[in-house]
């Protein structure tokens, strides 16, 4: 089962993807969130069996929305790919290494990214998401998957001065450490509008991961220009390893996030170093569950709230 989250003209729908056209599900499918139950999931499974021989609107003609508005946790996982703890010169970690985002920072597909004030170092992270179906804790390694109930692929948006990181810092500079801030400012989680239920991807520890970004300006405006191409395979820990780690201590709830961590290629890394800019546009691609792109805007083109 695949479903495609767009905005219509009474609010937020859902639809079920059959290559490039997209059929409305039915009156009380209108949203994944709070809707990923093992019972819900069968209602949406029928009802998308039910509506998959009607004809659909393309893809192209809908305003997309992230297949995930609302989560409960988003949990993130760092260093979990052997190719980018090699790439930052980094022993493997003995365990999973963890932190979060909040509500505040999920876009869809098309939404600009927006690069916060004092900040000259924002980076790209394809990630594969895993969303959360049943209730985990203390769940072994055994019965995790049972808990998945699909994946999206998200853009795990890094300020990377603010994170401390010395390739991205002037002369002078420090950064301030804080992944909150660095990882957990506005619009620092695209997510894609498509959810793939579990059974759609057997393999998960197989599946490629690829980003790339898009100049806005320079030579080379408009190109489209590679910078991630890895696989799932190359985990230090997989997903049924996560979900255990995570649930030991955190309980997990349908609805929630863990997204997976990323490979090698991230611009902190390139020699020299590349970061995006205002006007550059972000592409990042999971195999088997789709892509989210995003232009990337100045925090000065968005005007302040009106103080209240």
């Amino acid at each position: 089962m695949r479903l495609f989250s767009f905005l219509s003209d009474d609010g937020p729908a859902l639809g079920v993807l059959l290559g490039d056209h997209v059929v409305r599900l039915g009156k009380g499918f209108d949203s994944l969130d709070l809707a990923l139950t093992d019972e819900r999931l069968g209602d949406l499974r029928h009802e998308a069996a039910r509506k998959s021989k009607e004809p659909g609107v393309p893809v192209a003609d809908l305003s997309p929305l992230p297949a995930l508005e609302f989560p409960g946790k988003i949990v993130l996982i760092g260093l979990n790919y052997r190719d980018h703890v090699v790439e930052q010169k980094l022993d493997l970690p003995p365990r999973p290494t963890l932190f979060a985002k909040f509500g505040n920072t999920i876009i869809g597909h098309g939404e600009s990214i927006v690069r916060p004030e004092g900040t000259n170092a924002l980076d790209l992270e394809v990630e594969l998401a895993l969303v959360i179906g049943k209730r985990a804790r203390r769940v072994t390694r055994e019965h995790a998957m049972e808990h998945v109930a699909g994946y999206l692929v998200v853009n795990d948006v890094s300020a990377r001065d603010w994170q401390g990181n010395k390739a991205a810092l002037g002369p002078g500079e420090r950064g301030d450490g804080q992944w909150l801030r660095a990882k957990g400012s506005d619009t620092f989680f695209p997510i894609g509008p498509v959810f793939v239920s579990a059974d759609e991807i057997p393999d998960p520890a197989n599946l490629w991961l690829r980003s790339w970004r898009i100049p806005g300006s320079g030579p080379r405006a408009g190109e489209s220009i590679l910078m991630q191409d890895g696989t799932t395979a190359d985990m230090l820990f997989d997903i049924p390893a996560l979900i255990e780690f995570v649930s030991r201590a955190i309980t997990l709830e349908p609805g929630d996030i863990i997204s997976t961590g990323t490979p090698s290629g991230v611009g902190v890394f390139q020699d020299p170093p590349v970061f995006l800019q205002p006007g550059d546009r972000v592409r990042c691609e999971v195999e088997g569950v789709g892509f989210v792109e995003n232009p990337v805007i100045d925090w000065s083109e968005v005007p302040d709230e009106d103080p209240a």
